[in-house]
């Protein structure tokens, strides 16, 4: 009996439909390590990574891989858009008011979602799963 390996990067790239290319892969890599990057930022990582990709590619790759699920786009108000690998759960994002960091918080099942771990200086505006305020310093740690 042989035990099954997990999907390679490129093979699930082309099960979503996908071309599995070298800026793709590294695009989708860099978007799960984490961190919430940026377009600008995941091209230069993608750059240090593969050599050079235009800054246009990212964004159509970016596009592609939001539309076929494998990354989710965070849009915090008032900056540009965030990217995340963490996909197919319900989960709220943190944005910190001061630094703009973003950070993952599970949903707690139930009556008030997150509050047992809302500080009170957070407030989720409009009901979106987003919560505005200063990010408790453990989300400040490199992850």
């Amino acid at each position: 009996m042989t035990a099954s390996r997990p999907p390679t990067t490129a093979e699930e790239l082309r099960a979503a439909g996908l071309r599995a290319t070298a800026a793709r892969v590294a695009l989708l890599e860099t978007v799960r390590q984490g961190g919430h990057l940026g377009a600008e930022d995941l091209a230069s990582e993608v750059r240090r990574r593969i050599g050079h990709v235009s800054l246009q590619a990212v964004y159509e790759a970016l596009h592609a891989l939001t539309g076929a699920g494998l990354v989710r786009r965070i849009a915090p108000a008032g900056g540009p858009a965030r990217y995340g690998g963490r996909v197919g759960d319900n989960h709220h994002h943190l944005v910190c008011r001061s630094c703009g960091a973003v950070a993952d918080v599970d949903c707690a099942v139930g009556d008030a979602p997150v509050s047992p771990l809302r500080p009170p200086r957070l407030r989720d505006r409009r009901g979106r799963g987003r919560l505005l305020g200063p990010v408790p310093r453990l989300f400040h740690l490199p992850q």
